[in-house]
């Protein structure tokens, strides 16, 4: 008698174990089958002529047991023979569960699981990354007495160098004296960190400080995991930002001085909600750009008044600055762009004003107009002819300078010491001239700024005797009411072997009122 297979097996619960008893030299044998605690036997017993088969599907936690089986040969009488049946389950590899949104630098968990292992004390369980051993863990008080699936956590932080590596969780079931395979089974799930960004940098072609004209490509490149959202802007006065393109290179095929500035690449990871940001200075150089042209307080002022001309460039290099009047091309001043005072203006300094700004790449110009407003000046009156005869026409026209220019019109004073408007115009024009014409004159020059006042009187000087024959001159004097700088009439004598008598005058003092 025989029994297939022969005092020990080894089976892993679930599957199916056929255990087979069988005899030679018994016509008619009787099997039966139990176990040795008397338990069920957990399994479908098949008899046949000369054998007896007991099969277990699938294969339990009660069929851990050892199998009798019997043989009843008639007279022969009864044998017996016992198998034992050890059990396992080690049917699948692990089960490695990670997040699929790994954040570098943040806490993960990774979940090993082991499913439907027995007996669980002898399970061994390693987490690595690649080669690296993260986690061992063992199971050796575990006193379970079915098939577990077993869970092994581990927490670790992922770094963005870790894209791309596996971890791996490897279990094993070391059984003493149990021939089974496999002992060690393994799973792999390559890890996928998101980061970033991070490591932005901007390279500028052709460099920092092109030429004005010339092309500038601006590349920004970052690492990250998904790749970053490229975001370009610059910055401009007061703080503030203009935005300018999404896209990793900026490009600009000619460049201007206004292009010059802190140009920002930001990155822009929306899986890790970060951000990361590289600035570059472009400079450009080039011929200047005159970027202030200004008289403070005004381009128009009062004489007298302070005066600040302001004039700024920008290039690269730097220009010189020269500020000067066109009419002289006199150079006010040389500096690096700031402001030539004219301390109590006068009116002399009116006029067209140049700024010239020049680097080795060329030169930039601009003109402004300082308007000075003043009162009249310079106020003179001219007689024609300067020695009068009665009868003759005498023409007096008066001048005046001033901004805006002076109003100029003219009075006569009266015997009884009023003056009488006679003219609103410069020049005045007396034919036939007679002694009732004799007398002072004033000329007034007038504008919002102030006024200013001369005066020419025609008197009689003196008379020159020929036989039978005077002759009367006519003197003409002038003076000056508001500067009162006596301005006096060239008179011309003519005399042709006369002989001065004596005078008279017609106006026995002069006196003017200003």
């Amino acid at each position: 008698m025989e029994i297939i297979p022969a005092e020990r097996i080894v089976a892993q619960i679930g599957g199916t174990l056929m255990l087979t008893c069988n005899t030679t030299g018994c016509a008619s044998p009787t099997f039966s089958w139990r176990t040795q605690m008397d338990s069920p036997l957990g399994g479908k017993v098949s008899n046949h002529r000369t054998y007896s088969t007991l099969t277990m599907n699938p294969v339990g936690i009660v069929n851990s047991h050892s199998y009798l089986c019997t043989v009843i040969c008639g007279e022969r009488g009864k044998k017996e023979k016992s198998v034992k049946v050890e059990l396992y389950s080690f049917p699948s590899d692990p089960v490695i569960e990670i997040s699929p949104s790994l954040i570098a630098g943040e806490p993960a968990p990774v979940i090993c699981k082991i499913p439907d292992v027995y007996p669980s004390h002898h399970l061994e369980v390693l987490l690595k990354k690649d080669e690296h051993v993260l986690h061992e863990e063992y199971f050796l008080y575990d006193d379970s007495t079915n098939t577990e699936t077993k869970t092994v956590t581990y927490t670790f932080h992922p770094m963005a160098e870790d894209t791309g590596k596996e971890i791996t969780c490897v279990a094993r079931l070391p059984i003493a004296d149990m021939d089974f395979e496999p002992k060690e089974r393994t799973s792999s799930q390559k890890l996928n960190v998101n980061f970033g960004p991070q490591n932005t940098v901007i390279t500028a072609s052709p460099g920092n400080s092109p030429v004005e004209g010339d092309s500038l490509n601006l590349t920004c490149v970052t690492q990250s995991n998904p790749p970053a959202q490229i975001v370009w802007s610059k910055y401009l006065a007061e703080e503030s930002i203009q935005h300018l393109i999404k896209n990793n290179v900026l490009f600009i095929p000619r460049v201007h001085f206004n292009d010059s500035g802190q140009y920002i690449c930001e990155g822009i990871n929306l899986l890790t909600n970060k951000t990361e940001e590289a600035t570059v200075d472009i400079i450009i150089q080039g011929a200047p750009v005159i970027t202030k042209l200004s008289i403070e307080p005004s381009t128009t002022v009062q004489e007298g008044e302070n005066v600040s001309i302001q004039c700024s460039a920008e290039s690269n290099p730097p220009p010189k600055i020269i500020l000067r009047r066109k009419s002289d091309n006199a150079d006010i001043g040389t500096s690096s762009a700031r402001s030539i005072l004219l301390p109590s203006v006068m009116f002399k300094n009116g006029g067209d004003y140049e700024c010239v700004a020049e680097n080795k790449y060329g030169n930039s110009k601009r003109e402004i107009t300082l308007n000075v407003k003043y009162g009249p000046k310079n106020t003179m009156i001219t007689v024609f002819p300067a020695a009068l005869k009665e009868g003759e026409t005498v023409t007096m026209k008066c001048t005046s300078s001033g901004n805006p220019d002076p109003v100029i019109s003219w009075k006569k004073k009266k015997a009884t010491g009023e003056s009488e408007k006679i003219s609103k115009n410069a020049t005045i024009t007396i034919q036939n001239l007679k002694s009732q014409d004799l007398g002072l004159y004033e000329c007034e020059a007038y504008n919002e700024f102030g006024k200013e006042e001369k005066a020419v009187e025609l008197y009689v000087q003196a008379r020159l005797e020929e036989p039978d024959q005077m002759i009367p001159f006519i003197i003409a004097f002038s003076s000056v009411a508001a500067v009162a700088v006596p301005a006096a009439a060239i008179l011309i004598y003519v005399s042709r072997q006369a002989k001065i008598n004596g005078s008279y005058s017609l106006v026995k003092a002069l006196r003017l009122k200003v």
